[in-house]
């Protein structure tokens, strides 16, 4: 039987992201959970700058996953994303950042590329991605970025109309020449549809990406 090992920064996607990603992999894989919002709220209150004693948590916190031996860790949260490059390499088991996939994929449409966001640490952190993506794979891309904190303090206050609401005004904002829409965090997730319609523009949102990308990657390992 295989094992997933979820690390999470944010308490909505804890609860959502792992019965979603059982369904896709099914009985037979084991999903455990990590929780440690510090991770992203830390940064959230500094301007979005990652202390060294927050990325010593993180190491830390994938050391405690690989004990559990797991197949693969999956790390939830996008603003941890520009530091898995560099940290891959110290440890033995694989290890799958959510936004892999949704950068993958915006990428094969290139052009000029929106990037919608609720923290400003996970919009550097995928601006910082695509554009890191983009010179790998020689891939011309303009991007710009779109930010509103009160929506995910709405949406840690539980008032996800609210967050709802501030994501749609932001999409709103976003010129009909863009050829993508990227929502930056898995808690955005859920405003897909609504974005895509409102704006005519294709919208992609980590989760289902890469829960899909994880599928693959058991079935292959």
């Amino acid at each position: 039987m295989k094992t997933v090992m979820l690390l999470h920064t944010v308490k909505s996607v804890c609860d959502t992201f792992g019965p979603a990603l059982s369904e896709v992999l099914g009985p037979d894989v084991v999903i455990c959970d990590m929780l440690d919002t510090f991770l992203a709220d830390d940064p959230a209150r500094h301007g979005g700058v990652f202390s060294s004693e927050n990325k010593l948590r993180f190491v830390h916190a994938l050391e405690s996953a690989q004990i559990a031996k797991p197949d693969v860790i999956v790390v939830t949260c996008n603003s941890l994303s520009p530091y898995l490059p560099g940290l891959r390499p110290f440890f033995s088991v694989p290890i799958i950042a959510i936004d892999d996939a949704m950068c993958s994929a915006a990428l094969d449409i290139g052009g000029t590329i929106a990037v919608l966001a609720t923290a400003a640490s996970a919009l550097e952190s995928l601006l910082w991605k695509l554009r890191y993506l983009a010179r790998e794979r020689e891939v011309d891309i303009t991007l710009r970025g779109f930010c509103n904190p009160d929506a995910i303090a709405a949406l840690k206050a539980g008032d996800r109309e609210t967050h709802d609401r501030l994501i749609l005004e932001m999409a709103g904002n976003v010129d009909r020449s863009f050829k993508a829409i990227v929502l930056a965090q898995a808690s955005m997730a859920g405003m897909r549809d609504e974005v895509e319609k409102l704006t005519g523009i294709r919208t992609f949102t980590s989760p289902d990406l890469c829960q899909a990308e994880v599928k693959k990657f058991l079935d292959t390992n």
